[in-house]
């Protein structure tokens, strides 16, 4: 088992619902309803990091999301793409939830997404629908920028007979848009 094992068995994206359905109670439903559409920052991310596969490192991805300026309650619509140098590809949409921390321009984000899947050279994850979670701590600067670092993982859940997973250590910077 990998030594990011707390986040290969989903505990990610259950502790990612969990936190925005608190949030959503406690914000959201009150004012607009729950999980009304509204308008919130949108950022353009860039990430760089290392793919890891049973304990080993294989390989480096390259991984471009937008969080868009769209939000249903607390969860902001994301989707993104990324690429490692096996050739494995991923695509994917879903949402982001982010919370500022009590220091001062830090932030923590949990995402959970659902994309397909193309193994090129690299990991086999036993089919082309797998999902991705994962969460980030960061900083973000005065104009706006987040520099986050970030742990995911992709599996299938599995809806396949086999489901290993890949996870992704990174260095992720968000530029906000408008």
């Amino acid at each position: 088992m990998s030594d990011l094992a707390f986040i290969t068995d989903g505990t990610a994206a259950v502790v990612f619902l969990i936190a925005g359905l608190i949030d959503a109670g406690v914000n959201h439903c009150p004012n607009n309803g729950c999980f009304a559409k509204n308008e919130v920052q949108a950022y353009n991310s860039f990430s760089v990091g290392t793919t890891h596969f049973q304990e080993n490192e294989v390989g480096e991805e390259f991984y471009f999301r937008r969080e868009t300026g769209r939000a249903d309650g607390p969860f902001q619509r994301v989707w993104g793409v990324s690429a490692s140098t096996d050739g494995e590809l991923w695509a994917g949409i879903g949402h982001a939830y982010t919370v500022p921390l009590p220091w001062r321009n830090f932030h923590f984000q949990m995402n959970a997404m659902t994309g397909l899947y193309a193994e090129g050279s690299g990991v086999d994850l036993g089919g082309p629908i797998e999902f991705r979670s994962g969460f980030s701590v960061g900083y973000v600067n005065n104009s706006g920028v987040r520099m986050s670092l970030s742990i995911d993982h992709r599996s299938n859940l599995g809806i396949y007979s086999e489901n290993p997973g890949l996870e992704t250590v990174q260095f992720r910077v968000s530029i906000p848009t408008n």
